[in-house]
């Protein structure tokens, strides 16, 4: 196990210095993040502990998982790797439309054909 910990179904009003304060019962805390929304500023309900050991973040895994926290229960796991999202930084293919000469009216390919 890693030592960095996802922390799900937080009520938007929780802060990081509450998780904080909270996950520093398990070990030494390093870093907490609440994801937010970049174009709201919103919280997006999850964030990211991150504790100074493997140990100390499994501890805070076993022990606060199910934990409640502003009247909502916390899933507490291991944090996994983002997924690869299809479509970014390469050369986004699967898009639709038209592509170089192939547009109506541009001789070659669709179009109108002229009777």
């Amino acid at each position: 196990m890693g030592n960095k910990i996802f922390v799900g179904n937080l009520s938007w009003e929780s802060t990081e210095e509450e998780l904080n304060n909270l996950f520093a019962e398990s070990g030494q805390v390093t870093s907490v993040k609440i994801i937010t929304d970049k174009f709201t500023g919103q919280p997006k309900g999850f964030a990211f502990v991150e504790m100074a050991t493997d140990a100390e973040a499994r501890k805070a895994v076993e022990a606060l998982n199910g934990t409640m926290l502003k009247d909502r229960a916390l899933t507490v796991n291991e944090a996994r790797p983002p997924k690869e999202r299809e479509g970014r930084g390469g050369g986004g293919g699967g898009r639709g439309g038209y592509s170089g000469n192939n547009r109506p009216g541009s001789g070659s390919g669709g179009g109108r054909r002229e009777r």
